[in-house]
């Protein structure tokens, strides 16, 4: 992947699919226990406070991190496909699809990403 100026940081990542049936379904619930692992080698739980299922198999899903973590998150699923951005206190994570289910995290210095 050419360097961008933008990413600090990235690796691949992949996608738990059964979790990720159970998050594009707005009616789930309870929801299971939830947890990223990002650059610091700690995981951060999840609580989803919004899931908004349409019929064309998309479903946009937000929340924020539950303490002692601070920040929240926005994802978009459509199909087999997971991209979203993730505040963690003044870091900014966004995910990019690769290809079935694997995902590569990227960690954004937010004052060079370009406008979308």
């Amino acid at each position: 992947m050419p360097r961008r100026p933008w990413v600090l940081r990235d690796r691949e990542i992949t996608l738990d699919l059964p979790l990720f049936q159970i998050l594009k379904d707005a009616g789930a619930r309870p929801h299971p226990r939830i947890t990223v692992e990002l650059f610091d080698g700690a995981n951060h739980e999840l609580d989803l406070t919004s899931t908004v299922s349409r019929s064309n198999d998309t479903a946009v899903i937000r929340g924020t991190f539950k303490l002692p973590s601070r920040g929240d998150f926005t994802f978009v699923a459509s199909g087999n496909l997971l991209v979203g951005t993730m505040q963690l206190g003044d870091r900014l994570y966004k995910t990019e699809h690769i290809a079935n289910g694997r995902l590569r995290l990227i960690e954004v210095d937010p004052e060079k990403l370009p406008p979308e």
